[in-house]
């Protein structure tokens, strides 16, 4: 955290992310000005099973804030607005007390409910409908596991809310949501915007365990009169919606026509595209699109890939001693710019979070591996399979939109030049690095927009949009990598298009 000169007008972003919270000022004409992270941790009681304690959700939110206003001096908060991972959830009492750890969107526990759900419905119905066809991934089937393994439980929760609407209680004392954190759950009437009333009636869930929705530039209320005392803030201060993290890394990135595609590269990624109209692939999600009069926001994402290099970072670099740090990512990006392209024959599938959010039984694979690899060649490998299930989302939202026209990255990853240029040659197309934090600038967007700072979707985004260097394909590269990935499609159980088979 570094000091700012006081006295400067500020937009102010809540990040409820995997790893932490972190609490992020703007100025308003676009530049970022601070940034307090304060971590928490993930339990993994079971396989397949994730969950942290959403009291460290509101504790780590609210100390983040409480620090970056203390810096921020005699400046003016215009607005706060949220964002965050999700799907992920926990049931709260009448008091907005927790009644469980939460369940956060890389737990593949509620299998069985995803598929009583497509069963009871129809994938193409509930497509057609919400904009997802469920799995254990969304809120909805979290839901009904809770219903149906821990019965206490769900009859004593009186709503079901994912991290930034628990937040925004603590902030508000309101439950509210956005439109794309609404259907990230799976119930929502995509084109509607409101809850899907005859589906919740299908799975006897009342609407009133679900938060009141607004648009993600609505305003969801204001500081309550002792939090902003405690704070140092005007009780005034309007707390905005906001959106969920990829669909705001989006916004951040510039994304608000079809062609380009942002990647949210953080522990996971997520890649997001805009439509006029929702696809009929069922591969595809659909969120209602954050910026007023556009369409819709595609969606399709991969659960651990920053999160990939990280345990790698900790067991080849660090060891169980201490958490990495930002020298051991730069010894282990320079470790892997060493290694020719194809990591000496080293394949790997860094499927590291007890399955892939569209396929629960899939686990991480290496093949290849020999005495002549050494870190540096796990280190590429590492960034070429991820940058190889790059390739296969851009694929999947290209076959039923227009293709890719380039990629932009923002986040934690987007950092790494080799891994940037890798992820150029793999998928054929310009990767974008666009500094900063897109999440956070997106919402930071979205929270001028909801408090008047800016008069128009444009407006924000000429000033928050902040692209950093381009790294083009190396036509030298791409036979290798067509080859090597077509080897990682046989290692991750995908369909293997044959040179002899493929059209035109």
């Amino acid at each position: 955290m570094s000091a700012h000169p006081p006295a400067t007008d500020a937009l102010v972003v809540i990040d409820v992310g995997t790893s932490g919270a972190r609490a992020s000022a703007f100025d308003v004409t676009g530049p970022p000005l601070l940034e307090v992270r304060r971590s928490y941790p993930t339990a993994l009681p079971a396989e397949g099973w994730a969950e942290q304690d959403a009291r460290h959700w509101r504790a780590a939110a609210l100390s983040a804030l409480g620090a970056l206003v203390r810096s921020l001096g005699r400046g003016k908060v215009h607005a706060i607005a949220l964002t965050g991972q999700c799907p992920s959830v926990v049931p709260v009492d009448h008091r907005g007390t927790p009644l469980r750890p939460g369940i956060i969107y890389r737990d593949n526990r509620a299998t069985a409910e995803a598929a009583w759900m497509r069963t009871r419905f129809g994938d193409r119905k509930l497509h057609q409908l919400t904009g997802h066809v469920p799995a254990a991934f969304h809120v909805a089937a979290k839901i009904l596991w809770i219903r149906a393994h821990e019965p206490a439980v769900f009859a004593a929760a009186r709503r079901f809310l994912q991290p930034t609407e628990y937040v925004g209680l603590a902030l508000t004392g309101n439950t509210m949501t956005d439109w794309s954190m609404a259907a990230a759950t799976a119930l929502l009437d995509l084109r509607a915007r409101r809850w899907a009333t005859d589906l919740l009636a299908g799975l006897d869930l009342d609407e009133a365990l679900l938060p009141s929705i607004c648009p993600s530039w609505g305003v969801t209320g204001q500081l309550r009169p002792g939090l902003a005392r405690r704070l140092g803030l005007p009780a005034d201060v309007p707390v905005v919606a906001g959106a969920g993290d990829s669909i705001a890394c989006a916004i951040g990135a510039g994304v608000t026509d079809p062609g380009p595609v942002s990647e949210m590269a953080g522990s996971s990624s997520c890649f997001n595209s805009v439509i006029v109209e929702p696809l009929e692939d069922q591969d595809v999600t659909h969120y209602p699109s954050v910026v007023a009069g556009q369409g819709y926001v595609t969606e399709v994402g991969i659960n651990t890939t920053g999160e990939a290099l990280d345990w790698l970072a900790q067991l080849l670099y660090t060891g169980s001693a201490r958490q990495p740090r930002r020298a051991d990512y730069a010894r282990m990006e320079r470790a892997a710019a060493a290694v020719p392209p194809g990591a000496g024959g080293l394949l790997f599938a860094p499927v590291l979070g007890d399955g892939e959010r569209d396929d629960p039984g899939l686990r991480g694979a290496a093949t290849g591996l020999s005495l002549r690899h050494d870190r540096g060649a796990w280190a590429r490998a590492t960034m070429e399979g991820v940058a190889f299930g790059v390739r296969a989302r851009l694929e999947t939202l290209g076959r039923a939109s227009v293709p890719a026209t380039e990629l932009r990255v923002s986040g934690g990853g987007a950092g790494m030049a080799v891994w940037n240029q890798i992820k150029a040659d793999v998928t054929g197309i310009p990767v974008v690095h666009v500094t900063g934090d897109s999440t956070a600038a997106g919402t930071a967007m979205l929270a001028g927009l909801g408090a008047g700072v800016y008069h128009d979707p444009a407006e924000a985004i000429a000033a928050g949009y902040q692209p950093a260097g381009q790294a083009d394909p190396d036509p030298g590269n791409s036979q290798l990598y067509a080859e090597m990935y077509e080897r990682y499609k046989v290692l991750t159980g995908s369909p293997v298009v044959r040179p002899d088979s493929a059209g035109g």
